[in-house]
């Protein structure tokens, strides 16, 4: 499905809308370049699950664990990763085949430890239709 955002809160309302339909287990590959709404669309996402408090992008941690909602999320950034192993030390199994759901920015760079079925979020500019504006495309792949 591809869906067209012309507002932050409109990108913000649909990752709320995926988030209330999110399951155990699901792992969500989240790409896009700097700047293009990977963590307004989380914030959204994370609203959906019942998360009242400040999701940010875990630039710098790699990923943050957010209990309170109706599953827990874990918000994988792995913009920084250096070496794939230092996923194993973060214990990054138990997340992504855990009870919450697992969203992974920059998910490519860890392509060989996906699980085999991911949902894609891929959201992409064209400042041709104005600076807000976003085609977010969802897929499920197996």
């Amino acid at each position: 499905m591809v869906i067209e955002t012309r507002t932050p809160e409109e990108t913000y309302e649909l990752g709320r809308q995926l988030g209330q339909k999110a399951y155990p287990g699901q792992v969500i590959c989240l790409n896009g370049d700097l700047g293009v709404g990977k963590t307004v669309f989380t914030q959204g996402f994370a609203a959906g699950l019942g998360i009242e408090g400040p999701v940010n992008s875990p630039t710098f941690t790699i990923v943050q664990e957010y209990d309170e909602g109706r599953l827990p999320l874990y918000h994988f950034d792995v913009y920084r990763i250096g070496d794939i192993s230092e996923m194993d030390e973060i214990g990054y199994e138990d997340c992504f085949y855990g009870e919450g759901v697992t969203l992974i920015e920059w998910s490519q760079l860890i392509r060989e430890l996906l699980p085999q079925q991911v949902t894609c979020v891929t959201i992409e500019k064209d400042l041709e239709q104005g600076f807000d504006y976003r085609r977010i495309r969802v897929e499920e792949r197996t």
